[in-house]
């Protein structure tokens, strides 16, 4: 296991590419939950995650101890981004396996930095054992994502950059799939600020890490299912859950729906873009999880990556605006005869709903002969004013019922 002193050597390394990102104080947050609040945006970093960090730690090592054949890799993401950015860096060749469902963008992205990428497998699982034969078959050294020493001494110097700036901090808040990240943030915090809580966060649908924290043995789910693809990982490693058993405190699960509820205000509130695994603390955070903690507690919660799909961000922004009643989503039962939708529409607007979409259907087996289906989405402004389009339109003998 690596120690303190090999955090500090990686920080050497690491510095030299990676930013040093914002730490800053969360007047929001602290005020509405009652502690004082950091973020800590390593979803600025450079390749938009922390996994550089790691990465480049461990390349870095390689080519102190010569070895510059090239390095292989297994990643839907985040690490593929760091290894090739590392790689480009040292000038040797990257080679990564990604599935061969992984978005576009991702792939692209990887490419950018002069990687060679090979989809291979309908999932990581799948996409890792063919780099792993690969590694071998060229006598290639495989970096691994989590369950590696350097990877591990990599991702503790985030750790370093906040005690510079806050060196009392009660609780430092993690999110964790492999267990790469907390393990080396807890090497550092545990020698830096000993009384420090370490505590995780784990998708409820990728809860791997967490079950095997509570049974203290390596446990491994049948599947994953989770909008935080990076932190989705289906097999606990022994290895990183060795450090986490001696170094951390807790590890929590928040589940889709509060992953995308942070996400949305951190967007809206903060101004940041944070993926689903970045945003596990803040979701933490805003379901009460860390209730536990005492209140005006010094709590710093880790921003990890920022690289969301923009699928995936446009469904969060849509769901969510549904959620907090700013659209209503209704299929209304009209007479399909000239001039009904025309009344409908006026009638939305004497409740001052802006319609921004408007579906009509005259076919359905559902309906009635004469009858017709108006599909629409309101934006309205708020509970109350939704309460009231709902009395208007039974005022006026309409049909109709509400989606979500």
């Amino acid at each position: 296991m690596i120690n303190f002193e090999d955090v500090k050597k990686a920080y050497k390394r690491v510095k030299k590419v990676a930013h040093n990102t914002p730490l800053a104080y969360a007047p929001m947050l602290s005020q509405k939950y009652g502690y004082e609040i950091y973020l800590k945006k390593d979803n600025l970093q450079v390749t938009g995650s922390f996994k550089l960090r790691g990465a480049f730690n461990k390349i870095a090592t390689l080519i102190e101890e010569g070895k510059k054949g090239g390095v292989v890799a297994a990643s839907a993401g985040n690490h593929a981004q760091g290894v090739a950015f590392s790689a480009h860096y040292f000038n040797i060749k990257a080679t990564i396996f990604m599935p061969e469902s992984t978005p576009l963008n991702k792939v692209q992205g990887v490419k950018s930095y002069g990687a060679r990428v090979v989809l291979k497998g309908a999932n990581y699982d799948e996409a890792y054992n063919h780099a792993i034969e690969y590694a071998k078959e060229h006598n290639l050294e495989f970096v691994h994502p989590f369950a590696d020493d350097d990877v591990i001494a990599g991702q503790g110097t985030i750790y370093l950059e906040i005690f510079k700036e806050i060196d009392d901090l009660d609780a430092i808040v993690v999110p964790v799939g492999g267990g790469g990240l907390i393990s080396g943030i807890g090497v550092a915090a545990k020698v830096l600020n000993p009384h420090i809580k370490v505590i995780g966060v784990a998708a409820s649908g990728a809860p791997a890490m967490a079950k095997s924290f509570k049974a203290k043995k390596a446990l491994s789910t049948k599947s994953v299912k989770t909008i935080a693809d990076g932190i989705a990982v289906k097999n606990a490693s022994p290895m990183t859950l060795e450090y986490i058993l001696q170094y951390i405190d807790d590890i929590l699960l928040v589940n889709d729906d509060e992953i995308a509820s942070a996400i949305l205000f951190l967007l809206e509130k903060q101004k940041l873009l944070v993926e689903g695994a970045g945003a596990v603390g803040i979701a933490a955070l805003m379901h009460k999880k860390l209730d536990f903690l005492p209140k005006n507690a010094k709590i710093c919660i880790l921003l990890s990556g920022g690289n969301i799909d923009v699928t995936m961000l446009s469904l969060i922004i849509e769901r969510g605006l549904v959620k907090t009643y700013r659209k209503m989503k209704l299929v209304v039962t009209l007479i399909d005869k000239p001039g009904a939708l025309e009344g409908f529409a006026s009638l939305m607007r004497k409740a001052n709903a802006n319609i921004v979409q408007i579906g009509y259907d005259r076919t359905s087996t559902d309906l009635e002969f004469g009858d017709a289906l108006v599909s629409v989405a309101l934006e309205t402004k708020g509970k109350e004013h939704q309460e009231e389009i709902r009395k208007l339109l039974q005022e006026h003998g309409y049909k109709f019922k509400e989606e979500h």
